[in-house]
């Protein structure tokens, strides 16, 4: 019978050297995602909806699977210049989005109105029918995170569509020609992006690991347990749940900055899937958010004005 030890941190940094410090998108990302908000679904008091997130990421899947039409490129210098500047290349500033986006919002809104509930029909019929300009204005404000002009409740199905599109542009890159900032570790080296989550992986070369887990393009950069993911303080740091202090997923928090961020063992559970669990456990949210917390990272399928 084998076992998976996590190593402690003075173990980390003694090999310092051979950790992968940035990792790729999966190519089977979203089927992932989709097949273990499935699995959770059923009795969960969010099932359904989990499961109107599981239909998104079938889409999803689909559609990363497909050339874009247009798609935007990234030259081979551009990480280095990035790089030399202290700024991620795939950052949404510097980035001209591929103009099909648009339809692709439009055509998720089809394919998901015949199954969505009714409550989510206007905002369907509200993308299927959106002009270009106000889906472009959505999206800038979701990319700079400005809820005064962002249409939460349709922020969902935007968030799934440039998704695909950084996680496509995400997979083209070498992890090892992009800088990691010391002092942006807290945000994604790729896209500048803020994490959803941290795991502690369970396989390879980053067995044992914990990685921060991209919100948009789900690539994932390394940093020390046992510290925190907002303000690299490593004192006094806690670990919560909401009932089994045993439990795979809960939330660490430091108490400098007064904020949280969840990190899910997949030494304990393989099967964890950093979106899907995340929406699976909102429970430890609010009892965070009861004892004072504010969450430093986001999940794109559950924004809050």
């Amino acid at each position: 019978m084998s076992s998976t030890r996590i190593l402690q941190p003075g173990e980390i940094e003694s090999f310092s050297a051979e950790i992968p410090r940035l990792l790729r998108p999966d190519a089977q990302l979203f089927t992932t995602r989709a097949e273990r908000l499935r699995r959770i679904a059923p009795g969960h008091s969010l099932g359904d909806y989990l499961t109107f997130v599981a239909a998104i990421a079938d889409w999803q899947q689909e559609a990363l699977a497909m050339p874009a039409d247009r798609p935007a490129s990234v030259d081979t210098a551009h990480p280095a210049r990035c790089a030399e500047q202290g700024t991620p290349p795939l950052a949404p500033q510097g980035l001209i989005r591929d103009p099909g986006w648009r339809d692709q919002v439009r055509a998720l809104a089809e394919r998901l109105a015949p199954t969505a509930p009714a409550q989510a029909q206007t905002v369907l019929e509200r993308l299927r029918t959106g002009h270009d300009d106000w889906l472009e204005a959505q999206a800038e404000a979701l990319l700079t995170l400005d809820p005064a002009n962002l249409d939460i409740a349709a922020s969902a199905l935007l968030a799934a569509v440039l998704q695909v599109q950084w996680t496509r542009l995400a997979r083209t890159l070498d992890p090892s020609r992009i800088a990691i900032q010391p002092t942006e570790r807290h945000l994604c080296p790729v896209c500048g992006s803020h994490p959803s989550v941290s795991v502690v992986r369970t396989d390879g070369a980053s067995d044992g690991l914990r990685y921060l887990v991209c919100s948009l393009c789900a690539s994932q950069w390394y940093l020390e347990r046992t510290k925190c993911s907002n303000c690299d303080n490593m004192r006094a740091i806690g670990y919560h749940t909401v009932e089994n202090p045993d439990s795979a997923i809960r939330a660490e928090s430091c108490p400098e900055c007064r904020t949280y961020l969840k990190i899910l063992y997949q030494t304990l559970n393989p099967d964890l899937e950093p979106t899907a669990d995340d929406l699976a456990s909102l429970a430890l949210d609010w009892l965070m958010s009861e004892e004072g917390y504010g969450r430093s990272g986001m999940n794109l399928m559950l924004l809050q004005s």
